[in-house]
């Protein structure tokens, strides 16, 4: 009887990601590819879809001819034209750069959405912004379409960029953001749907060294809106700031999920989302996952989702991953929460004579209102709290209205 020498795999101590069974993160598990049979097509037990309605998305995990109804215009927030000296706009075909230079699709609709679309919309941006530049991408109807958006920013610039949606749509969606060393860049994304609209999204973020990005996303219209984010430091003392807002009605889905990869020196992260949800059907889900690998000490992490549930009937998937490969950081943690109104802040507010659909309004605009003012955008700041203020009105119409309808 022979003999054979059994040889256990070892982990390459200089790079612990190389073989797969050493990869600490699940979601780092995942491919990154451009290849669409790289990925198979979500089933309801995978992890990464399993909060997710694949039924009302399936047509999302085809490769399909876009309609091209979406219309993308690019401008200051104004409305005045860019500085072409200091923002450069283009159109190029997929595949040319600078498409595909910041990571890889990283989930089934993310590889889809890069074959289906046929062209780019860039942005570049460089130097001292004086005002907001503002990409307006609007839907014209329900036929199944994709967009694709890379922005850039050079070295020391300083700039904020707001991306709104609205209209009606059916919209896959990939975005590239790659900001220069020592920059300072804000990027605001607004989803404001029509109902019956469908977003899927995958955001793909590479953040230079020494530079600061606050990243906001603010969705509070679609019937399905699935945005993942996935993001990685180009060098040391990176700075990321992600804050995200939502309202969710009933009968929509609305899912976000971030992806940090602490993979530099000194980096800090810091990702906090909010939701409130008003009525029976209504489904949020945030995944937030935070990987801190070997060669990241130093590290200063942090992420947070607070949800706050308006009516019974709606549910809230809340779920924070924090994974650390580096003794030697500055700190590292999460939190989440899922709850109803604040029963001791109504008191006091109606204690007061304030009526009680008056309190709540005045709760879940203090919920909301520290985030819209850290997203930092004046411009349109008290917009969305006029939003928020009428999905709040919205939902007390139709709460009226089944009281009349039961007398």
């Amino acid at each position: 009887m022979s003999q054979q020498e059994v040889r256990v795999p070892v982990a390459d101590p200089k790079n612990p990601y190389a073989m797969p069974a050493a990869m600490p993160s699940s979601v780092d598990r995942q491919p990154r590819s451009f290849d669409v049979d790289d990925f198979t097509v979500p089933r309801p037990k995978d992890p990464d879809w399993r909060f997710t309605p694949i039924a009302r998305m399936e047509e999302f995990f085809q490769v399909f001819q876009a309609s091209a109804a979406t219309t993308v215009t690019v401008s200051n927030i104004d409305g005045t034209a860019v500085d072409p000296e200091r923002v450069r706009v283009g159109d190029v075909e997929m595949g040319a750069e600078p498409t595909g230079t910041v990571l890889a699709p990283s989930d089934r609709a993310a590889v889809v959405q890069w074959h289906s679309a046929r062209h780019a919309v860039t942005v570049a941006m460089s130097g001292e912004l004086d005002q907001p530049v503002l990409v307006k991408i609007h839907g014209n109807g329900l036929d199944l379409d994709a967009v694709h958006l890379v922005i850039t920013a050079a070295a020391d610039t300083h700039a904020d960029i707001v991306v709104e949606h609205d209209g009606l749509a059916r919209l896959a969606e990939g975005v590239e953001i790659s900001t220069g060393r020592h920059s300072q860049v804000s990027t605001t994304f607004i989803q404001e749907w029509e109902q019956g609209s469908k977003h899927v999204g995958n955001q793909r973020i590479h953040v230079g060294e020494g530079a600061s990005l606050r990243h906001s996303v603010v969705t509070l219209g679609g019937d399905v809106v699935r945005i993942r984010m996935d993001q990685d430091f180009g060098g040391e003392e990176g700075d990321l700031n992600m804050l995200g807002i939502y309202f969710v009605d009933p009968g929509e889905h609305i899912e976000h999920r971030t992806m940090v990869v602490h993979n530099h020196p000194a980096c800090k992260s810091r990702v906090v989302y909010k939701g409130a949800l008003d009525g029976k059907g209504a489904h949020a889900t945030w995944v937030g996952n935070a990987l801190i690998e070997p060669n990241a000490p130093g590290t200063d992490s942090y992420e947070l989702n607070r949800n706050l549930v308006l009516t019974p009937g709606a549910v809230a998937d809340s779920e924070p991953n924090l994974e650390i490969e580096n003794g030697d950081i500055v700190g590292a943690g999460h939190a989440s929460s899922v709850g109803r109104f604040d029963d001791e802040e109504l008191f006091y507010l109606q204690s007061r004579g304030i009526p009680e659909i008056e309190a709540r309004k005045l709760v879940v605009r203090g919920f909301f209102g520290e985030l819209v003012e850290e997203i930092g955008v004046p411009a349109i700041s008290g917009h969305l709290m006029k939003v928020i203020d009428r999905r709040l009105s919205r939902g007390e119409n139709e709460a009226m209205q089944h009281v009349l309808e039961e007398k």
